[in-house]
């Protein structure tokens, strides 16, 4: 079954074996994701901007550098414990631009909305976004909006866009990854996606689970001035820290080794994930990042991290090895070794 599909005398690279239909998971950020964009988009998209996959493009301008990327949110529920759309969209761009080490500036944003949401629900979700700009210290500077018939959307969906400026000694990408790096966590993961969950379908915990929806653009200037010997920065949502850590592994042609013991996680959280048959290695943080710094600094950067409002819960998890190239394994807690793959379905849709 490799025969090619042919479409107006070109061939498409799917092969008929493969799905025919995009499902729920090629947006999940696990293996069909990846399935997608490098068979599809970057097959016809790619250069040497777009082939690094980093979550901004790194652009030079004249002197300039400059750091630009763009994201669509369609979460459902619209309104979650510990935030909403509005809010999430303006860090989660915020959040994408400070993982290339820029300084955030300006977003835009883009409106779909379906006939019939209520006027209230989005002045709610406007005045959040406003704040969480304010919050993040950048501006909304244009936009668009659409109305999409009653049926047709699923209330409101948005898309931004940013653009941020990277200092000239900064150099963050996952090709710069390294033997002997630390690998630190900035905190409790899995939070925003069991959030979203139990929003979603009416759970009740003994302690309400919010999101960690938050800015991380301070966090990360605090991390720079600390040392530019960061060589890797990523904010773990769609896939979890899993996804994350395999797509480093596999840009870098390296190992990782991590600790179960050592990934913060809070009971709660914890409970859930196992009430719900869900590894919280795979759920989406909103409000986390994972840096790979030199080892030289490492304990240093920590104690930095720790200071930080977003970055208490600070931890460093694992290091990264030459052995088992493309590889993450976990040491876990009853002591075994366990190969951490990339997830190949969707544990939780619409998460983002």
């Amino acid at each position: 079954m490799n025969e090619k599909i042919k479409y107006d005398g070109l061939t498409c690279p799917i092969p008929k074996s493969d799905y025919n239909r995009v499902l729920l998971a090629h947006g999940g950020g696990g293996t069909l994701s990846h399935q997608l964009i490098n068979k599809i988009f970057l097959s016809q998209f790619g250069n040497e901007i777009l082939n690094t996959l980093h979550d901004s493009a790194l652009i030079n301008v004249d002197s300039n550098r400059l750091a630009f990327t763009t994201d669509s949110y369609v979460v459902h529920p619209i309104f979650f414990p510990g935030g909403n759309i509005g809010e999430l969209a303006v860090y989660g761009t915020v959040n994408d631009l400070a993982m290339a080490g820029a300084k955030p500036l300006f977003i835009s944003v883009g409106f779909i909305i379906e006939e019939g949401l209520e006027i209230e629900e989005l002045w709610k979700i406007t005045v959040s976004m406003k704040l969480a700009a304010e919050k993040a210290n950048v501006k909304i500077v244009t936009g668009d909006t659409k109305v999409v018939d009653k049926g047709k959307g699923d209330k409101i969906f948005i898309n931004t866009s940013g653009i941020g400026i990277i200092s000239p000694d900064v150099s963050i990408n996952p090709v710069n990854c390294k033997p002997g790096d630390k690998i630190i966590l900035s905190g409790k993961i899995a939070e925003h996606g069991i959030a979203i969950m139990s929003a979603r379908e009416n759970l009740e915990f003994e302690s309400a689970i919010k999101s960690d929806t938050a800015p991380l653009n301070f966090l990360v200037e605090q991390m720079l001035q600390t040392s530019n010997k960061i060589h890797v920065l990523r904010d773990p949502t769609r896939g979890g820290i899993a996804t994350v850590l395999n797509e480093i592994a596999a840009q870098s042609n390296l190992g990782i080794s991590i600790e179960q013991e050592k990934i913060p996680i809070a009971e709660d959280v914890k409970a859930a994930c196992e009430i719900l048959g869900l590894d919280p290695l795979y759920i989406a943080n909103e409000g986390k990042l994972i840096a790979f710094v030199d080892p030289e600094v490492a304990d240093k950067m920590l104690k930095t991290m720790r200071s930080n409002e977003f970055g208490k819960d600070s931890s460093i998890i694992g290091v990264v090895t030459n052995e088992n190239p493309k590889t993450v394994i976990m040491k876990t807690s009853i002591g075994s070794n366990r190969i951490v793959d990339m997830i190949s379905g969707e544990q939780l849709p619409r998460i983002c």
